[in-house]
């Protein structure tokens, strides 16, 4: 006889609009060109992912330097410095732009931000391709970077009375939130988003987390150590009340110890994390387990976005 397990499986989880219409443009472009087609950077950070569109003719690459001028090349979900397109216009390359429109926002608003004359404060992780493509949109130095409370507490800007800040749209709500509360009581002047730029699927994937967090022994993220919404999940759902929690990349990461007395399981997948590998875990726990599974729902997603015109029709 199987132990029995209850898992609590998280609803919203998984792939959201941004990353859906991400990975369709890199399909799109192999059949309207043939492959092979060049990515700049993973299209979205999932091994699974980038595995399955490299097996059809998907070639990823790190810069613009390595792409032959004569293939298409297409921009990764996060987003890119200003001067990579430049880059691609004076090579006459065909390239498409599949920046999640929510980070186009961000780009969007830091301009703004810098043409009316503001000095710019992003929110963010250094080195990660969001924030290296958001910092990209604005000449060099013209945005200062806070990765920590610490550091917004030591912050010099040139003009305290004439600053305003975004963020990256992967964060966690509350890490941001403290780091906002700590600009707004420094510099009470400072200009806001209009509405927060931390991205309606981050925020949902976190509170569908919250909703089941306090009822775990175990929570399960499914997701890639370089994706930064699935390692929040993780910081999440330890804050919010599971006892422990472990990301993994698919069901064969699953260290069976982790579920020894385990009562209830939470599982939820980050944003760039495809459902088959949450599949997968439930396969994978209901070999070796009796499960009863309680679907968690928070919020239901309607969100779509549009294809490229390029390749819409293709």
């Amino acid at each position: 006889m199987h132990r029995k397990i209850k898992v609590l499986l998280a609803s919203p989880r998984g792939f959201c609009a941004g990353v859906d219409r991400a990975i369709q443009i890199v399909e799109r472009a192999i059949e309207k060109y043939g492959a092979p087609v060049y990515v700049r950077h993973e299209i979205v950070h999932n091994k699974h992912v980038v595995d399955r569109l490299r097996a059809v003719g998907a070639v990823f690459v790190e810069e613009l330097e390595e792409c032959p001028d004569d293939r298409p090349v297409v921009f990764s979900a996060h987003g890119v410095p200003k001067s990579v397109p430049a880059e691609a216009e004076q090579r006459r390359m065909i390239y498409l732009d599949a920046t999640c429109p929510l980070v186009s926002k961000v780009h969007v608003e830091a301009e703004r931000h810098y043409a009316a004359g503001r000095e710019v404060v992003l929110i963010g992780h250094a080195g990660h391709p969001e924030v290296v493509g958001t910092m990209g949109q604005l000449p060099p130095g013209a945005v200062a970077l806070i990765q920590t409370t610490a550091e917004a507490e030591t912050f010099e800007p040139r003009n305290a009375a004439n600053l305003a800040f975004v963020t990256q749209t992967t964060l966690s709500l509350e890490d941001t939130a403290e780091m906002v509360d700590v600009l707004r009581r420094r510099f009470p002047e400072i200009t806001a988003p209009h509405k927060e730029d931390i991205c309606y699927a981050t925020t949902n994937r976190q509170d569908a987390v919250k909703a089941l967090a306090a009822r775990c022994d175990l929570l399960l993220v499914v997701g890639a150590r370089n994706s930064s919404n699935s390692v929040r999940l993780v910081e999440v759902g330890l804050k919010a009340g599971a006892r422990t929690a472990h990301l993994i990349d698919e069901a064969a990461h699953i260290d069976w110890a982790w579920l020894d007395g385990v009562q209830t399981l939470g599982l939820t997948a980050g944003a760039s994390a495809p459902e088959l590998l949450v599949q997968g875990v439930l396969a994978a726990l209901s070999a070796r387990f009796e499960i009863e599974i309680e679907e968690i729902a928070t919020r239901r997603e309607t969100v779509t976005f549009k294809l490229p015109r390029a390749i819409a029709a293709a």
